[in-house]
């Protein structure tokens, strides 16, 4: 793994990766400020449990949870620049998907304590997200020799 940057053009696997789970997360952070995308739209607050908003009709979400979507995707495309960037972002990322479904998990989703806010699908999401972004930020940096004896990152 290399820790400069690519030359122009050409981007590593992971640095692909990572532009890519950034963008998702920026489509999703813009999704869930639009009515009929997210259902219940007239009840988006600015955090808490008590939104009543839906992203795709299952997924709670409020303007926070939104605005840190929008966040956490220009990160991913920042973080591209580079392949050790991009891989602390994968990995990174992960784990605070994983802190966050724990927290998700030890919340009463009715108190105040569920700011973000989160239900059961947003958990399960968590979850997998989580372990993705790990699974991507692991494998896709993990060094390997080419024919030529040189060590290339992914």
């Amino acid at each position: 793994m290399t820790s400069t940057n690519s030359p122009a053009g050409t981007r590593t696997t992971i640095q692909r990766a990572a532009q890519i789970v950034g963008a998702v997360f920026l489509l999703v952070g813009v999704l869930g400020f639009i009515p009929g995308v997210t259902s219940n739209y007239e009840s988006l607050s600015f955090a808490g449990h008590d939104s009543d908003a839906l992203l795709l009709g299952i997924f709670q979400v409020s303007i926070l949870h939104n605005i840190v979507h929008l966040l956490f995707g220009v990160a991913g495309i920042l973080m591209a620049r580079t392949p050790g960037q991009a891989r602390n972002y994968l990995i990174g990322g992960g784990a605070v998907y994983l802190v966050l479904w724990i927290y998700g998990l030890l919340i009463d989703q009715e108190s105040s304590a569920n700011f973000v806010p989160v239900n059961n699908a947003d958990n399960w999401l968590h979850l997998i997200l989580g372990l993705g972004m790990l699974a991507l930020g692991l494998a896709l940096s993990r060094r390997t020799t080419t024919r030529t004896g040189t060590v290339t990152g992914r």
